[in-house]
């Protein structure tokens, strides 16, 4: 009988195991992601989310696709069928630094009873509307997360933030230029 370590809601003999193979085969940590977006009426669209490459191959383990409705509120002339795109890149932040906030802790033996991120950013739509103003994204994104742990000294829970921070994926994203190429087909 196989007992399985369970810290936080994670495998850590599954977490482990990965580390493993990951640091043995460097291919299994390439991964392609997608979502698609479908117009519906005015700033209401659908989007979808589904397969993903994993290390060459197409993953199958989704038996359908996340679908997510995006608006926008009124006053940026929308129905508010779904958060905005800039709200979706927040919590995209949110969710990212949790996940890896979790997972670490649970490989360092650090159990969390409570974690929380709250994320907020500031932006300016005139640029986007064609009219002078600052840049079109974010101009500065704060973050406010809020952890509880029974058997972790606040200096561990601190850096464990800082290191969360050094290695978020979505971070890296928003801090680091990224190249985007957008094609456009016609019908």
């Amino acid at each position: 009988m196989t007992t399985m370590t369970v810290r936080n809601g994670i495998d850590l003999d599954r977490l482990q195991a990965t580390a493993e193979a990951l640091g043995t085969d460097a291919e299994l940590g390439h991964f392609t992601f997608r979502a698609g977006s479908r117009w519906e009426d005015g700033t209401h669209n659908v989007g979808t989310i589904g397969r993903f490459t994993h290390a060459g191959e197409l993953d199958d383990s989704r038996a359908e696709s996340f679908q997510l409705e995006g608006d926008e509120p009124p006053v940026l002339l929308g129905n508010n069928h779904g958060p905005n795109a800039v709200e979706l890149v927040l919590q995209g932040l949110g969710f990212c630094y949790a996940v890896g906030y979790i997972a670490n802790a649970a490989a360092k033996g650090i159990e969390v009873t409570r974690m929380e991120y709250e994320v907020e950013g500031d932006l300016d739509v005139r640029p986007f509307l064609g009219l002078e103003g600052p840049r079109p994204g974010f101009t500065e994104i704060r973050v406010t997360g809020r952890v509880s742990s029974p058997n972790a000294s606040d200096e561990q829970l601190t850096e464990l933030c800082q290191y969360v921070q050094d290695t978020s994926p979505v971070r890296d994203m928003l801090v680091n230029p990224v190249p985007v190429h957008t094609s456009l087909e016609i019908d």
